[in-house]
C-alpha cells in the first residue's frame, strides 16, 4: 500500500506527488450506521460483529470505509485503519514509506506544548504517526493543527501504550456515549471503547529544531 498519487498539493518524500497525507479521511470515508450492544461477559460490541471489527487483541475498531482518494480530503480527521498501521510498523503519516530513524530514535512532528510540564514531551501518549524527514515541510503547510506550532521529536523509547477512540458504559439498560477517551490497553475500559486509532508512549525524548529538517 502506497501514498495517494496525484497531481496536486505536494512532493512527498519519495518524489511522488501526493494529493493528502496517506492517513487523511476523505470525505467518502464517513462511518456506516451501527447498533452496538453490551456482550455477555461486559464491554460493547456490534450487533452484526464479524471477525475483522477487533484486533489481534479483541479491541473493537470504527468501521470507517476504506476509500482513499474518493471524494475531498479532510485534513482535520484521520482513517482509523491507515492511522492505524501507520503506529504499527512505525510508517511516515504523509507518504506511508519508513518513518525516519536515527541512533537517538524515530521522528515525530507533533504540536508545541512545551509548556505543559518540564520534561514535555517525555512520558506523552501520542495519536499521531511518525514522519519521514522528506516529508515534515508538507506535514506542516496541510496538518492544521501544526500551522499552530510545532516541535520536532525524536523519540528513543515509543511503546504502544493503548487507544484513542469512543467510550461507551451502560445506563440502565441502555448503553450510552461517555465521549472521546485514551485508555490504556491495562485499562479494564478497554473493553467499553469504539477505537479510532493506537496511542505510543514517547520516551527518551530529544527536541530539534525544524528549521534543519526544512532546508532545501
Amino acid at each position: 500500500m502506497s501514498s495517494l498519487l496525484a497531481s496536486s498539493q505536494g512532493v512527498s518524500g519519495a518524489g511522488r506527488r501526493v494529493v493528502a497525507p496517506y492517513v487523511t479521511a476523505w470525505s467518502e470515508e464517513h462511518d456506516p450506521p451501527v447498533v452496538m450492544v453490551e456482550r455477555l461477559k461486559g464491554g460493547i460490541g456490534y450487533r452484526d460483529e464479524t471477525v475483522s471489527d477487533r484486533d489481534r487483541n479483541g479491541i473493537l475498531w470504527f468501521r470507517t470505509p476504506f476509500r482513499p482518494g474518493q471524494g475531498r480530503p479532510e485534513f482535520g480527521r484521520v482513517h482509523p485503519l491507515r492511522q492505524r498501521r501507520t503506529m504499527q510498523r512505525l510508517l511516515c503519516q504523509v507518504c506511508a514509506g519508513p518513518a525516519d530513524c536515527t541512533e537517538d530514535g524515530v521522528l515525530w512532528l507533533l504540536q508545541d506544548h512545551r509548556k505543559d510540564w518540564p520534561s514535555w514531551p517525555d512520558g506523552m501518549g501520542v495519536t499521531e504517526p511518525p514522519v519521514c524527514v522528506p516529508c515534515v515541510r508538507m506535514s506542516l503547510r496541510l496538518c492544521p493543527a501544526l500551522r499552530k506550532g510545532a516541535v520536532a521529536v525524536r523519540a528513543g523509547s515509543f511503546m504502544l501504550a493503548g487507544v484513542d477512540g469512543v467510550l461507551y458504559r451502560r445506563s440502565g439498560h441502555k448503553l450510552v456515549v461517555v465521549g472521546r477517551e485514551t485508555v490504556a490497553f491495562t485499562d479494564p475500559a478497554i473493553r467499553w471503547v469504539r477505537a479510532a486509532g493506537l496511542v505510543r508512549e514517547l520516551r527518551d525524548c530529544v527536541l530539534l529544531p525544524i528549521a534543519d529538517l526544512v532546508e532545501e
